[in-house]
């Protein structure tokens, strides 16, 4: 069973409809057992990284996802669910994340360019990504392959070996991580097409 988890936040049901189009049973579940319960776990996300630390802390989300990411099941952060998994984030303050994975989550700077033209943020819309690092996420997908990207912040990891793709926005910034089990993407597998299901296709597939 795919476990998706329901927090407060999160466009839930477009992840639940990407897995029903490769032909795999997603459960979107805000009980703590369901979750515990899954083989695979699947944490989205989008809105404030200070209110969905505190919404999982609220749900008593937090001690079931650390076990299971423990015991070695497949989990896939998406977005703010990737965020989610580091030390700490600066928005709208500093404030403690889940700390599986050592880093911080920092704003893109103002005043980006690129070829003279200045760079909005948030990063929104259809990017290349390079990969770094062999997943079975990325089974099947191509170097440069175009993806969906909607943020105003990015993760910085202190252990660049986890980095498994680089996007350019301005500067060159993690778009996917990779460590044992736990897979996550700061880009949006569910609304990047063909690409983005094969990559939820290769998460369902996990043993």
């Amino acid at each position: 069973m795919i476990a998706i988890i329901d927090y407060g936040m999160g466009n839930l049901r477009s992840v639940q409809k990407g897995f029903e189009r490769i032909g795999f049973a997603a459960e979107v579940t805000a009980d703590p057992a369901r979750i515990l319960a899954a083989e695979k776990i699947v944490l989205p996300g989008v809105g404030a990284f200070r209110d969905c630390i505190h919404n999982l802390e609220q749900g008593r989300f937090v001690e079931p996802i650390l076990q299971v990411i423990a015991e070695g099941r497949p989990f896939l952060g998406i977005c703010l669910g990737l965020q989610l998994l580091f030390s700490e984030s600066e928005e709208f303050g500093l404030h403690k994340g889940l700390g599986v994975i050592p880093g911080r989550v920092v704003r893109f700077p103002e005043g980006m360019k690129e070829q003279g033209e200045k760079l909005p943020v948030p990063h929104m819309g259809w990017n290349q990504i390079t990969l770094k690092a062999e997943t079975p996420l990325f089974n099947g997908i191509s170097d440069g392959s175009n993806v969906y990207f909607v943020h105003s912040y990015y993760v910085r990891p202190d252990d660049p070996s986890v980095v498994a793709a680089t996007c350019s926005y301005g500067l060159e910034f993690c778009a996917a991580i990779r460590k044992d089990n736990v897979m996550a993407t700061q880009f949006h597998p569910e609304k990047s097409q063909g690409i983005g299901l094969q990559m939820l296709k290769n998460f369902a597939e996990l043993h």
